[in-house]
Parts: C-alpha cells; structure tokens; sequence
C-alpha cells in the first residue's frame, strides 16, 4: 500500500455540487451511525494498539479517535453558525496542532467516544429538521477561500468520519491483532 492509500483510504472527499435529498438523507444515516460503529471497532484494542501510528508519520489510533471528536465538535458549531448567520467566515484551527496535546496523545478514548455519541444525536436531530433552504446556507472558510453550502458539508463529514473508521479497521487488520471486523459484533 503506497503513502496516498494510507493516508485515504477511500480516496479524497468529492462532494457533489447539487446533492439530492436521499444523497443527504444516507449521508446523515452514515453521520448517525459513526459513534456506535467506531465504539464496536475500537472496543478491544489495548493501549499499546492505540498508541500505533495508522501510517509512517501518521497519528495514532488514540489521536485518530480524539481529533474525530474535535473535528465534530467544530462542524457542528459551524452547522449552527451557518443556520443563526449571513454566510459566516468560520475559524479555522490547527488540526494537528491539537493532535499534540496530552489529551489527544493520551487521553482515554472513552471521552471522545462518549462525546461524539453525545454530539452527534443533537447534531443529527438538528440535520434531519433543516429544510431545502436551509440546506442550501451557507459559510466562508478564509483558509480555502471557499464558500461551503451546508448540504455539501454533510457529505464532507460523512466522508470524514468513514474516512477515519478506514485508518482504524485498516490498521486493525494490516496488523492483524486477531479483532477481524466480521467477528466484532460478538
């Protein structure tokens, strides 16, 4: 497997440009799922697994599941900033500057995966109300120069949280730690 493989799994995010409602509705069915699935993936892994790099360079599984928790927590709040505002400029931050702090490095995984549980009911009872307009709202991210229409972003953060379960379950079988994911539903 060559670096880009590693590093996407399920090849980069391409969000359609007109995304239809049953596009949007699977999309927030995947955002839905991704606590419990990743909670049923990780659930036998030991310190030392979650300390193992996903790639050469690469965060390791704790950082993976602490920055999944990060990376929600600041859609969701753009989600809401989107909603209550004229196409907001978001704040950007510094992704993997906060991948280096101790709680991120060494934190208990229990947190994060307790609060995306959390997090992603509110933020899915919120995505599944919106309407067309809504969705159609808008942000600007200064970094990227872009404006981000909100049903678009909802692929964004399907595809991400997927993105991220595949480093996981890649790892657990690349390393072979006998937690095949068929058998993880015992």
């Amino acid at each position: 497997m060559d670096i880009y493989e590693l590093k996407y799994p399920m090849g980069e995010a391409k969000p359609p440009q007109d995304p239809t409602p049953q596009e949007i509705e699977s999309w927030i069915d995947e955002i839905e799922d991704l606590p419990s699935i990743l909670r049923m993936v990780v659930k036998r892994l030991n310190d030392q697994q979650l300390n193992t790099s996903y790639r050469p360079d690469g965060w390791t599984l704790r950082q993976v599941i602490h920055h999944m928790a990060d990376s929600h927590m600041n859609a969701y709040i753009r989600f809401k900033l989107a909603l209550t505002e004229d196409k907001p400029s978001i704040r950007p931050y510094f992704e993997d500057r906060w991948a280096e702090l101790p709680e991120a490095k060494n934190g208990p995984i229990e947190l994060s995966l307790s609060l995306l549980e959390s997090l992603h009911k509110r933020w899915v009872l919120m995505l599944r109300q919106l309407d067309h307009k809504q969705l159609k709202r808008e942000l600007f991210h200064p970094e990227s120069q872009e404006i981000i229409r909100l049903d678009r972003m909802i692929y964004t953060y399907a595809w991400h949280g997927n993105h991220h379960l595949a480093h996981i379950t890649m790892t657990i079988e690349k390393k072979g730690w006998n937690l095949r994911i068929k058998d993880l539903n015992n």
